[in-house]
């Protein structure tokens, strides 16, 4: 018998679940990705870039220790609407000291900002989504909040730095264009907590928090970190999950400033609006397919089955950047080409990557558990990202990618060590993904 969350404030799904999700998606795309391109656009090195930027992941490395919290401490309607006109503030902050004199110290503290908001936003966001509906409704709408999710990944990283491009040609002044982009950046979030604020349910359940205390929670933390750690082929495991995605952890940040760095430089030169064409578009519409057909395979076959074919589609596309490194095409159209196949190879491999996650998840604390692996999974990101820039720097960006190909023989090393059920991902049970839209996020340019 389907059962209906009991609300004080009745919603129609439609009217908060696409929104919810695309406020999700916009700061995470400003952390991850337009501040690379802002960054290089204003003239920082690719050392600095790459390590100020990494260390923004921090927020969602850590974000699993301090989520029991959120459920003691306010609702977590109070959580979304408050983290939203927080993340508004700090996109605000970011657009108010880009001009100054002290811009880099200044946009970095919003940016900081910026990710531990939107990493508590997303803990909160996810929690209220199963408070809010009901169990058929979470099945129907887990399409639609990837969907929409997607959606501000195009609209962050594609149309607003096309958006600060043009504003370049019109203003010509850099900071002056960017300043801007990021005052209506602030401008719409400020519109979604106002209309989240006015739009969200209220779940009776959401208000019945703390019935643990916190002293209960700590040690049910500390019962989930230590059952995490003696799970069977633990060390295979988080080796996987630190090793599978290091060539993508190399080239995330550093393929972006690739394309739109100088060709004096060894880059490709492209526009602001020509990168977000290449990269917010069309890589992202390559990225999605690719998962979309990994997930479809794996549910046929299995993840055993297909975790071969995975290992090489997210490894064999990196040589594109190769080639490109070396060719210097001027045409757009064999730019997106070859971003399009190392963006679709990616989506398509890092499906056996959320699917093994979701593998050794699996039995008594298993969203804990999950959210313990995703922190992982952000600290394979960052770790790699803190010396790319510094790397590359010393050696060019053409060695630079003949050693992230290198380094593709890592992700081969660590997946021969899995032991895998053959049955597992062939049938949706109970291994439906706890948080449906982390593959969303973790799109090699949003890391």
């Amino acid at each position: 018998m389907k059962t209906t969350p009991k609300t004080t404030k009745r919603r129609s799904p439609w009217t908060w679940v696409p929104t919810l999700y695309f406020a999700e998606g916009i700061p995470y795309v400003a952390v991850m990705t337009i501040s690379l391109i802002m960054y290089k656009r204003l003239g920082l090195s690719n050392t600095d870039i790459t390590l100020y930027t990494s260390w923004l992941y921090l927020p969602w490395v850590i974000k699993p220790f301090w989520s029991p919290f959120i459920d003691i401490i306010k609702t977590k309607r109070w959580w979304i609407v408050a983290m939203q006109l927080l993340v508004g503030a700090a996109l605000g902050g970011v657009a108010f000291t880009i001009p100054a004199e002290w811009w880099l110290q200044g946009t970095l503290f919003f940016f900081w900002l910026m990710a531990f908001s939107s990493a508590t936003h997303d803990i909160a966001a996810d929690g209220f989504y199963m408070l809010g509906l009901d169990q058929h409704q979470q099945a129907w709408f887990v399409g639609i909040r990837s969907t929409f999710y997607r959606i501000a990944t195009i609209f962050g990283q594609g149309v607003l730095v096309m958006i600060a491009g043009n504003l370049e040609v019109l203003t010509r002044s850099v900071r002056y264009s960017w300043s801007l982009m990021f005052y209506f950046m602030a401008g719409l979030f400020i519109a979604l907590w106002l209309y989240h604020n006015w739009a969200l349910p209220q779940p009776t359940e959401d208000n019945d928090r703390g019935k643990m205390g916190a002293g209960k929670l700590i040690s049910e933390l500390g019962d989930t970190i230590k059952t995490f750690f003696i799970k069977p082929q633990v060390v295979a495991g988080i080796c996987f999950m630190l090793f599978y995605r290091m060539p993508e952890g190399l080239l995330a940040k550093v393929s972006a400033l690739f394309l739109i760095d100088a060709g004096h430089n060894g880059g490709l030169g492209l526009s602001p609006a020509e990168y977000g064409l290449v990269q917010g578009t069309v890589g992202v519409i390559g990225l999605t397919l690719g998962g979309i057909l990994g997930g479809i395979a794996a549910s046929r076959d299995g993840l055993k089955r297909w975790l071969w074919p995975m290992v090489c589609a997210i490894t064999l596309p990196d040589a594109v950047y190769v080639y490109l490194s070396y060719a210097m095409p001027d045409s757009l159209l064999v730019i997106n080409a070859c971003v399009f196949v190392e963006q679709f190879g990616y989506g398509f491999g890092f499906s056996a990557y959320m699917l093994y996650l979701i593998y050794y998840s699996r039995g008594e604390h298993k969203t804990a558990h999950y959210a313990l692996c995703t922190a992982f999974m952000a600290l394979s990101m960052m770790i790699p990202g803190l010396f790319a820039g510094a790397l590359q720097e010393a050696v060019g960006y053409r060695m630079f990618f003949i050693i992230v190909m290198v380094a593709c023989s890592m992700t081969f090393v660590v997946s021969a060590f899995l032991k895998i059920e053959p049955d597992f991902g062939k049938r949706k049970t109970e291994q439906e993904e706890p948080d449906a839209h982390e593959c969303d996020r973790e799109s090699p340019n949003m890391k």
